[in-house]
């Protein structure tokens, strides 16, 4: 029941004729084309641009930002702490 028959989508062929006739059917079916064409174009580009800048799944390895605090290693805060006797 949820299927649509030939004769349904013969009679939505024939309203959207009528509806906007049959000079203005085909400049719009091709700038819908275009317009697909051109998002799957966008979709393929985005995604080669985020496969590279994927996150490495090793974090050691990663560089820290300038802006990013870096804090020196454990050892060399325990010797700061401690006061000459």
């Amino acid at each position: 029941m949820g299927a649509l028959q030939p004769w349904h989508w013969l009679i939505v062929i024939i309203a959207f004729i009528l509806l906007f006739g049959a000079k203005k059917l085909p400049d719009a079916a091709r700038s819908l084309g275009k317009s697909m064409r051109i998002f799957k174009s966008e979709l393929k580009e985005l995604q080669t641009d985020s496969a590279p800048a994927a996150p490495s799944a090793n974090p050691a390895s990663a560089t820290p930002v300038d802006s990013e605090r870096v804090d020196p290693p454990a050892e060399t805060q325990q010797h700061s702490d401690k006061r000459p006797a």
